[in-house]
């Protein structure tokens, strides 16, 4: 009887796992705020209409392309917490209904989304600072790669409602 009671309480040691995503969320979307505020500042600061096109404009959509970057890594921090939590520790955490995770496979999907954002984030961002001297072509279709791989596995794996309805 004991040692069941030790397996069944055992479940909260992912309890960790869930505080260091959470924290982890904290840490990369408070650098990408505190960023933001100072790269806006900055702009304002040193404000020059003749800064409005060109070099400077390239140089200021790289660093916000990078800063997104750094917030869909923040996301998917969040909701790898979120989702370790509600299958772990509490099933009943008030979320909407899109944030819902019911199994493992749910978790996996909303993370797969993220991550195809992540991509073609990342991959923008190396457009975005091409300047011809090596070629992107080999980059963009290892992401395209990837993106199709994941969708491909996103297309097997059924929804959590979608197995409720086959199994009923």
């Amino acid at each position: 009887m004991k040692l069941r009671n030790v397996f069944g309480a055992s479940r909260f040691i992912i309890g960790l796992a869930v505080l260091g995503a959470f924290v982890g969320s904290a840490i990369l979307l408070l650098i990408a705020t505190v960023t933001l505020f100072s790269i806006a500042w900055n702009e304002i600061v040193t404000f020059d209409r003749e800064n409005l096109g060109g070099h400077h404009i390239d140089r200021l959509a790289v660093e916000l392309i990078e800063i997104t970057d750094i917030i869909l890594l923040g996301t998917v921090l969040y909701i790898v917490a979120l989702g370790l939590y509600q299958l772990f520790i509490d099933r009943n955490l008030p979320l909407p209904h899109w944030l819902k995770v019911n199994d493992l496979t749910d978790l996996k999907r909303d993370l797969i989304g993220v991550v195809v954002v992540l991509l073609g984030v990342s991959f923008l961002g190396e457009v975005v600072n091409w300047e011809g001297e090596s070629d992107v072509l080999p980059l963009g279709a290892a992401i395209a790669l990837v993106i199709a791989a994941l969708g491909f596995i996103l297309w097997l794996t059924p929804k959590s409602h979608e197995q409720d309805t086959t199994n009923t």
